[in-house]
């Protein structure tokens, strides 16, 4: 009789190897034709909704590692909730409007001139159709489950009238007006943008320290007195028109040489000593408040300087007299409007000074500093000029600097909603804490946002203009202008004139000639995308508003995060989100941003292609995604053995559940061994542990509990010592159908729980579980915690006992390293315990040594009894020996009873008795 015939091996088909970059393709291939989207949407009808609510990205380019990470993220929320007793569609969206496309096609030849507005919109949204187009394959390989035949669009018809609603709703509430002020303005993208689009990067500067002479110093200053102040934008000297001094602040008056300069007495040491004043005298001490309409000149123009109050004026650098150009500052805006100045802005939309800056027109602003530092050198006004590194804002799509600039702009007003705004976001659930405290410090402290841009791949602003120039936004032109959008798309705006697009017999008394003029300007791209809650929650049928989250990379709190909010509240009163969560940046292994240019990219492709989508979704789940994550391809080396050992682990419960049938050979709880119910406690307890992360979005605590689960619970453990059960006994042995009860239910309970980070492993083990109903784990759901009678007890008595069996195992390797013992199945082990230990042992009706996977074991004395030889450990004094007898040729336990039965004289007699009573019929 050949004796490895009566052994019950592990049989499965499921394979070791992965295979994943060949296999996952055919896995989504099934999923596709069986519509899983739509089958887990029709299992979970009539459930709570749990509503993510995509923050779409934008549609130009191949995918990068920053969105796959916030995709895969997206994913194991939407495929867990939808396991966890929730309705969770999944509507996937796109930015689709914007310079970043115009750009783009520029770059591919498109002579953009020589086209018309219509014809170059066209061709903007035939190429974001293409992008979008491979961002989805992108993402529909790396396994994300979604509508993606029915995503939304920006650029949708749709989409883009309830935008204009949107518009027209915060129109109606007087949050929407027209105004001249200095906005950040980009002369690269020729466009004004909002904060959001500002990223901020050192540039080196010139630092220049300009005198004012006195024209008329009020009784205060003397004619032959000049104001000093400090500037880092010499090319803004031809666009002032004051000089803004603090009301509180003590002003001096230093006599230097043979002339008389005002600073103020804080900076009057930094300032001397960046001027080189060394022999200096103060004549006298004013207040800034009594400076007040005092008139300087300009250094080089035929025009008065006045001296004005400000509150805006610091100490921490400069002169403490802040140079004031109205049309190129926030501050500078402001102090202007007060004191009735103009706003003067001699700069064009490419960056380049204008007739209304004399003697430097045409220059590009950069160019034109150093003219003008040069001509005030000429009139005697320039007292120093030196460069300075400093953070700068730049445009953050071109990468360069952006300058502040007095156009008419459209603006959505903050300050009638601020409160509100700030009040939503307490009521907000913020994963990552430190996000409330930055949003609401970025609400708390922006000014109005300036909504228009100069450009024209994007929705207009719907707004008509009358003969008298006077804006007209009125309900019935805003819904007549949304309903043409909804027919046509927003292309005929300028497809058509102004009177074509009015409602019909539209009158106003503006325009007694009944002649209309339209806006050029489209919206800010952050407008269509924060109006999403409105286009897409509220329109679509399954989904609801607010959504329970948004989660967005970390820059989106000045972005989508955001501009969501202000358009939620203005509109709703409410914030458009109950949670938000975001993810870092992805950056190479040492720290640096991904560049093309740098050549340090990993994009999603390479790593699917070597390793498999799974390896990369692990990965995802193995991270802290709240903090930039590093991405480096040993990354994915390393989560692959981490995969190797899930995927091993898993293989070997199928094969060794190949002949239990769940219906019939189940063992209920109350009837298994105390070992097999602790094994059902951990798995419980991870249940519970895996179901709360998944509900809080910790996804690598998830990764951490279960590959330990897997690791030290099963593979160390609990399979390990199963062998000498799984495979010696005979079939139906009850300790054997008790483990198989055990690691069957660990197979079903760990493969639920692993669906939403494996998602294609998980439905491949499923097609090999025996006994489950459904064609896929996707349309199942993750189990329950359960409440078992003795856990608590249980727990703590094994736990006792796995701290002992740890003290065996370092005595079995310290034996096996001084050559006493080869495997642990020839040893001996002797125990001297204390009390407790002892008390322990007894309690236990397993058989020990089977568990500690030794052939003899005893416990033979008191831990104090135990002789010289002993390792003396934490739980007990260990000798381990040789066991004595012979290797049973079936199950290898070394043992004086092999040979006690003369029909299998190499069996010991538990073998011999299980051949011959269920194997007689094999022979050689």
């Amino acid at each position: 009789m050949d004796y490895k015939d009566t052994l019950l091996m592990p049989k499965t088909d499921f394979p070791m190897r992965g295979n994943l970059p060949k296999k996952e393709p055919e896995i989504q291939a099934r999923w596709e034709e069986m519509d899983i989207y739509k089958k887990v949407q029709e299992r979970t009808k009539g459930r709570p909704k749990f509503i993510l609510h995509d923050g779409p990205p934008y549609a130009n380019g191949s995918l990068h590692m920053g969105h796959a990470l916030n995709k895969v993220l997206k994913d194991f929320i939407v495929r867990s909730r939808s396991m966890m007793g929730y309705d969770a569609p999944y509507v996937p969206g796109w930015d689709t409007h914007g310079l970043p496309i115009e750009q783009e096609l520029t770059k591919k030849g498109v002579k953009r001139k020589e086209l018309s507005v219509v014809e170059f919109r066209k061709l903007c949204e035939q190429y974001a159709y293409e992008q979008v187009d491979i961002q989805r394959t992108g993402f529909k390989k790396l396994g994300v489950r979604g509508d993606w035949e029915h995503p939304y669009l920006t650029l949708h018809h749709s989409f883009e009238a309830q935008q204009i609603r949107v518009f027209g709703e915060m129109a109606k509430k007087g949050l929407i007006y027209k105004g001249l002020k200095p906005v950040y303005w980009s002369p690269s993208s020729e466009s004004a943008l909002a904060e959001a689009e500002i990223e901020y990067k050192d540039i080196k500067s010139p630092s220049i320290y300009v005198a004012f002479p006195i024209k008329d110093g009020k009784g205060v200053l003397d004619s032959d007195t000049e104001i000093v102040i400090w500037t880092t934008t010499p090319w803004t000297i031809p666009a002032n028109l004051g000089i803004s001094v603090h009301p509180h602040l003590q002003y001096v008056v230093v006599n230097v040489g043979n002339r008389k300069f005002v600073v103020a007495e804080d900076l009057l040491k930094s300032v001397s000593e960046e001027l080189d004043w060394i022999d200096y005298q103060v004549l006298k001490t004013v207040k800034g408040s009594d400076l007040e309409y005092v008139l300087a000149k300009h250094p080089f123009y035929d025009r008065d300087s006045l001296v004005m109050l400000g509150e805006h004026v610091t100490t921490d650098a400069g002169t403490g007299c802040v140079h004031t150009a109205p049309g190129h500052g926030e501050d500078d805006f402001y102090v202007g409007q007060k004191y009735n100045l103009d706003v003067l802005s001699p700069v064009d939309d490419k960056g380049c000074m204008t007739e209304e800056a004399p003697g430097f027109e045409g220059l590009f602003y950069e160019e034109a500093n150093k003219h003008i530092t040069k001509k005030l050198e000429e009139v005697g006004a320039l007292l120093k000029l030196s460069f300075l590194t400093h953070s700068y804002p730049h445009d953050w799509r071109t990468k360069k600097p952006v300058i502040f600039r007095a156009t008419p702009q459209w603006f959505a007003s903050i300050d009638p909603i601020r409160e509100q705004l700030l009040k939503e976001i307490h009521q907000v659930n913020w994963y990552n804490k430190w996000g409330e405290t930055r949003l609401y410090n970025m609400i708390r402290d922006r000014g109005d946002w300036c909504i228009s841009r100069q450009r024209v791949w994007g929705v207009p602003i719907p707004v008509f203009y009358a003969e008298n120039g006077e804006p007209i936004i009125t309900e019935k032109t805003i819904e007549h202008v949304a309903s043409l959008f909804e027919q046509h798309g927003s292309n005929i705006w300028f497809e058509r004139e102004a009177k074509d697009l009015l409602p019909e017999g539209f009158s106003h008394p503006g325009s007694p000639n009944g002649l209309f003029t339209k806006e050029n300007d489209i919206m800010d791209v952050w407008f269509d995308s924060g109006s999403s809650h409105h286009g897409v929650l509220r329109t679509r049928e399954e989904l609801q508003f607010p959504a329970d989250i948004y989660l967005e990379g970390s820059d989106q709190y000045r972005g989508w995060f955001n501009s969501s909010l202000i358009i939620s509240v203005a509109v709703n009163g409410v914030a458009p989100y109950k949670g938000v969560v975001s993810n870092g940046f992805t950056v190479d292994a040492e720290g640096k941003k991904m560049s093309k240019s740098i050549g340090n990219t990993i994009v999603p492709d390479q790593v699917t292609k070597q390793f498999g989508a799974d390896i990369l979704r692990l990965w995802v789940a193995s991270v802290d995604y709240t903090a930039d994550v590093k991405v480096f391809m040993d990354n994915f080396k390393q989560v692959s053995e981490v995969y190797r050992k899930i995927r091993n682990t898993l293989r070997f419960m199928l094969g060794t559940t190949a002949d239990f049938d769940p219906k019939q050979h189940t063992v209920p709880y109350e009837n298994l061994r105390e070992v097999d119910q602790y094994i059902l406690v951990k798995l419980n307890n991870l249940v519970k542990k895996v179901r709360h992360a998944y509900e809080t979005y910790n996804f690598m605590e998830i990764y951490h509990d279960m590959n330990k689960f897997f690791t030290i619970d099963l593979s160390s453990f609990y399979l390990d010592f199963a062998k000498d059960v799984l495979y010696i006994e005979a079939e139906n042995n009850p300790i054997r159908r008790s483990m198989q009860t055990v690691i069957y239910e660990c197979l079903v309970s760990l493969t639920k729980m692993l669906a939403p980070i494996l998602a294609h492993t998980a439905d491949e083990v499923w097609a090999y579980i025996k006994g489950v109903e459904e064609e896929s784990v996707q349309l199942t759901d993750l189990p329950e915690y359960k409440e078992y009678p003795n856990a608590v007890q249980l727990e703590e008595k094994w736990s006792q006992f796995m701290k002992l069996r740890d003290d065996v195992l370092k005595a079995l390797e310290e034996a096996r390293n001084e050559k006493i013992i080869g495997k642990s199945l020839t040893a001996k082990v002797t125990l001297y315990v204390h009390d407790d230990v002892k008390q322990l042992l007894d309690s236990i009706s397993e058989n020990i040594g089977q568990i500690f996977i030794v052939s003899d074991f005893e416990v033979a004395g008191h831990y104090d009894e135990a002789p010289s030889n002993a390792l003396k450990l934490e739980k007990a004094s260990i000798v381990v020996t040789k066991a004595e007898g012979e290797t049973c040729e079936r199950c290898w336990v070394v043992t004086k009873d092999v040979g006690h039965n003369h029909h299998h004289p190499t069996l010991c007699t538990r073998c011999a008795n299980i051949v011959e009573e269920h194997y007689s019929h094999l022979v050689n």
